[in-house]
Order: C-alpha cells, then structure tokens, then sequence
C-alpha cells in the first residue's frame, strides 16, 4: 500500500472504533476513595511480596515468589519505590528503608550497568528520596537521617561519568562501575539513552555543587541536537564516535520518547531557556512529521518517509507531555485513540499495527508499563473531565483480573490470551502504581505530598519526584529574599577539576573518571557559567514566587544576547507553557504561582498555522 494512502487510512480510523459511545458510569466521590485505597493495597500487595520474597535482588518473580537481579544487583525495587513510599504517607516503611540502603548500599562493584537505566532506577530514585528526607517542609524529614542517599548518589554518577569521555559527548550506553567503559563496549547508543539524563545529572550538580554532572549531560543532549536532521528530526540510534546515525527512523516511541520528555521538563525544572527553544523545535517537527491525527508513525528523519504505521506503547507518553506543554486538545484525541486498544485487550501490547488494526507479530506483551496511566493522570488534572476516572477504572480492572499474581503482578506475554509472565519490573512500583494512586486521589479529594506539599514537583521518567525548590530552580539567580539558597561564603564561580572530581564526600574508594576530556568536547558551553549558588545574569522567575530581587551591576551582556534572540516559528502547533484550562490545575513546574495568565512560548505562527486552542 502507498504511503500517502495508508497515512490517509490511519488518518480515518476512528479513535471509538474498539471504545463504543460510552466509557461507562462515572466514577462519584466516593468510589474514587474506594479505588484509591485499593491502587493502595495493590502497591502492598507487591510491595510485601518482594521484600518477603525477593528483597534485597533486583526485581521480584511474582509467579514463584523468587527473585532476580536485573541492574545491578543492588536492591533496585526498593529504591525505585522509595519515593511513592513516601507519597503514600508511609513514615515507618520509607524511614527503615531509607537507613538500610544508607547503611547497606555501594557501588564499587564489578558490574557493567546501563547508563540510561542506572540513572533513571537508582540515581533517580536516590536523589528523590534524599531530597524528601532532609526536607521537614515534607512532612517525611528522617531526624537521623545525614546525606547518606546523596552520597551514594555522587559516587554512582561518578561512576558512570567515563561514558561520556566521547567526541560527540554522547555517553556509551553502559559503563563497569568498578572499571569503567570496557574496550569492546558498543558505540551504538539510542537517543533517549544520551538525551535522558539532564534532570537528575542536574540535581546532582546543584545538590554537591559541582559542575561536572551537568555539564556533561547538557553536552549530550546538545551533541545529539546538533545532529539532527533538516528538518529537526532525530533517529533511534547513534554511534557515539562518528556520530553517524546508525538508525533513521524519527518517531516518538521506543528509543526516543523520554528525549522529547527531558527537553521540556528540564526547562521545567531549571528554567534554562535553551532546553526550551531545543524542544519547540522538536516539538514542532514532531507534530509536523509524525502526527497522523490522531496516531503517531514513524518516518525517515531526513525525507520524512513513512517507514513504520505502528502504535509502540512507549508512545503513551505523549498525552502527558502535551499537558505540560499547554497543547491539549490533541493530547485529548490521541489518548482516546491509544486507550481504545487498551480497551481491546485489556492491555496496550508493545506494537500495534495501523495498517491491520492487529497486535504486531512479536510485539504482544505487556509488561506492566506505566504511560498510558500516566497521561490519563494529566488529562484528568487538566480537565477534570470524568471520562479519565473511568479510564483509571477500567485499567485498574484489567491489572487486578488479568496481572496480579501470588506474590505482586505480573508481565503478560500476550494480551490476546493474558499469558502470565514470572517477571515485576520496578517501574510499576515506582510509576504505575503512583500515577493510578495519584489519580484517584486527586478525585477523591487530595491530600498528599504532590498535590497539597510545599514545592510543585516535576516527574522524572521513571516517576520519581523532583520538587521545585530555591536550591535546585533559583541556584543561578542573583538573589537577596528571605529563603534564598544564597550563601554569602559561596559567591564565587567554582569551577571543576581533576583534584575535585577525585573528592567523594562519601568517603568510599572509588575510581572516578578523568574530567579533562570536558575541554576537549566541542560542545562545552562558550560562555562563563555562573556559580551554582550565588551569581547569574539576573532573575527570571521573581513574579512566579513572589519574591524580590537585586539585578546585577553589568546587565548588558544579556540585553544584547535578549536583543538576537528570534521568536520560535510554529507551523502546526502552538506550544503552551502553564496553560490553566481548569482554575484547579497547576503545572508542576518552576513557574506562575499568582498569575493564572496564560505565558505563552516566545512564537510567530505562519499564515497557514493551525491554531488548536
């Protein structure tokens, strides 16, 4: 079948076509408490069954009540949970926990580990729980607690940092955390492997105020960026030496997903503006090259080419997304269309053809993925439309008849038939769970750390919860307010070398890289950087906390730098940073707090522009 006629086929499917005219009874108050407490017994349920039966390996085999390890070998379905323990309002557990992987956790180990699950799992999940328990503005502050989470966390960054000693700056895609990249190690990484570090190397960076981590990861976005296509598309695969792309297909599923993700929310998070113009236009190539109202397809990045009518259940994610970014209404038809094949079978399977409306051969399981919750949690918070609790019913209902086992949940190997798999990735804990518990909770009334806590938070890709706090969003803002994370003693810019990156504040012997490759990268930051508490070219978000602020003596450099700058073109799409489609709702990010006026991406729509809001 030609191309254009099997765009336009994927174009006429109708997004009701597995889902009827109705999703059901709404789901009244008090279900919603009703199903928040049983998405609650659900994470015990698991929860217990690996601390009994798997703890402390990997990951839990929920059939035969065993365990394996999958990562490390470092108790990663604990640290991965240790979050959502704490949003659950769970002090007893995430108290124990916590000292237990601070007494019992290390990393100098022979073990070769992926970098971009590494990160996301452990560092991440570390960094989250250190930041909720050395925070009493959380209501989880663990009074014993002594940084011992973000110890750890510093030394298994440093660990992984010889993966990025590359000519692009794109790291390997893994790293021996005891030796370091070995010599027969694959040049072949995928984009969100390189591109989906940024949030939690950049905490890092501003918890130990070292420059190193978020240098480094800023470098590989930037190097993958640079390689993009003409027309702003990006492949799946990479070789981080030549960086010839291995892999041409663009899309936004598997292997580039959280790419587009981190642009958007390390904007989110750091106010940095070059994620911002970066994701604008990926975004906005994206929703020119990819969008099949209301599919997605993947195409060649250079001729844009369709190559794969597929829906990959990575794609879920995107409704999400597009919450964040103010783009709703798409957001709205494409998440119909993705939960009707949930409503098929039960299940999203990991393939879905367009073209035979069937699962794709050899794409049948399930295991136990989290996006499609995800977006439907966002979608709800956004809209308050009903239509979401019933699709958080209904998939709740699927994973109690079709997933839950003896000892947690298990992976389904085949949606048609709901064949039952011996495996429970951490990610349900760490995401699944959470967003389902989430959701209902917001509709029942919310009372939890997220929704009524004293920081917005932003979600990494796994889930884990990352506040909006002075000290990680306003470290490079030249302040004088009551609050600030200024220190008088630390005004200076500190810059890293090879004597401090040999510093480990944990104490462990470790075999850190050598930072020097840093200066050898072309894609090392031109300008001065500012110190990572004190100093900055002046301060861009006071009227989003109400705060005050001293601007800096000499402020030309950045009027001039301002006065270049271009307004962003967008053809398709406009994108809308802090929309507030519902008076209730509020972004989790580091913006608008007073003013529920829309703020607007810096843009100049073409004539022929599609305006969607």
């Amino acid at each position: 079948m030609e191309a254009p006629k099997l765009l336009l086929l994927i174009m006429l499917i109708p997004c009701d076509l597995f889902i009827g005219k109705s999703l059901g009874d709404g789901v009244t108050h008090e279900e919603s408490k009703e199903l928040r407490d049983e998405v609650r017994e659900m994470f015990y349920h698991a929860f217990n069954g690996y601390m009994n039966h798997a703890f402390p390996r990997d990951e839990l085999r929920p059939l035969s009540c065993g365990g394996e390890d999958t990562l490390g070998g470092y108790a990663l379905t604990l640290i991965d949970s240790l979050d959502t323990l704490a949003l659950l309002g769970d002090r007893e557990r995430f108290t124990a926990s916590v000292e237990w992987i601070g007494k019992n956790l290390r990393f100098d180990i022979n073990k070769t580990v992926s970098i971009f699950e590494t990160t996301i799992r452990i560092l991440g999940g570390l960094i989250s729980a250190h930041l909720i328990a050395s925070d009493q503005n959380t209501g989880m502050r663990i009074p014993s607690y002594d940084d011992e989470l973000l110890h750890l966390a510093e030394d298994l960054a440093r660990r992984m940092l010889p993966a990025f000693d590359t000519p692009t700056g794109i790291p390997f895609g893994s790293v021996n955390l005891l030796h370091g990249v070995d010599e027969n190690e694959s040049k072949i990484t995928s984009t969100a492997g390189g591109g989906t570090l940024t949030l939690e190397f950049g905490i890092l960076s501003r918890l130990t105020n070292d420059l190193i981590f978020e240098q480094v990861s800023k470098n590989a976005v930037r190097g993958l960026w640079a390689r993009r296509s003409k027309i702003n598309l990006v492949g799946a695969h990479i070789d981080v030496f030549s960086g010839e792309w291995t892999q041409k297909d663009a899309g936004i599923g598997t292997s580039i997903d959280s790419f587009y993700e981190y642009l958007l929310k390390a904007y989110l998070l750091f106010g940095d503006e070059e994620y911002l113009f970066i994701f604008q236009e990926a975004y906005k190539a994206a929703m020119n090259y990819l969008f099949s109202d209301p599919w997605y397809v993947e195409v060649n990045m250079n001729s844009a080419a369709l190559v794969w009518p597929l829906f990959n259940s990575l794609q879920a994610f995107w409704p999400g997304l597009q919450v964040l970014a103010g783009d709703i209404e798409p957001a709205i038809r494409t998440h119909a269309a993705f939960f009707s094949v949930w409503k098929r079978y039960g299940f999203t399977p990991e393939g879905f053809n367009l073209a035979t409306l069937r699962v794709q051969q050899g794409q049948k399981s399930y295991p136990l993925r989290p996006e499609l919750i995800e977006s439907t949690y966002w979608l709800y918070k956004a809209t308050r439309d009903p239509r979401y609790l019933d699709a958080g019913r209904e998939i709740l209902a699927s994973l109690q008849y079709g997933a839950r086992c003896t000892c947690g949940y298990c992976h389904i190997s085949d949606v048609e038939f709901h064949k039952q798999e011996d495996h429970m990735e951490s990610f349900f804990l760490a995401e699944t769970v959470k967003y389902l518990w989430l959701l209902f909770d917001l509709a029942a009334g919310p009372d939890n750390l997220v929704e009524n806590g004293p920081y917005k938070y932003v979600f990494s890709t796994e889930g884990h919860l990352l506040p909006v706090t002075p000290q990680i969003s306003l470290v490079r803002e030249h302040c004088s307010y009551f609050g600030a994370y200024c220190r008088n003693s630390n005004l200076r810019l500190k810059t890293h070398s090879a004597e401090s990156a040999q510093t480990n504040s944990s104490g462990s012997q470790t075999r850190h890289a050598d930072s020097s490759f840093l200066s050898r990268s072309s894609y090392q930051s031109s300008s001065p950087v500012s110190g990572l508490k004190g100093l900055c070219p002046g301060l861009t978000y006071e009227q989003r906390f109400g705060i005050s602020f001293m601007s800096p003596v000499d402020s030309s450099s950045e009027d001039e730098n301002s006065s270049q700058r271009k307004p962003t073109e967008v053809q398709r799409h406009s994108v809308l940073l802090n929309s507030n489609p519902n008076p209730e709702f509020s972004l989790s990010g580091p913006h608008n707090d007073h003013d529920n006026s829309p703020a607007r991406v810096p843009q100049e729509e073409s004539p022929s522009s599609k305006q969607k809001r």
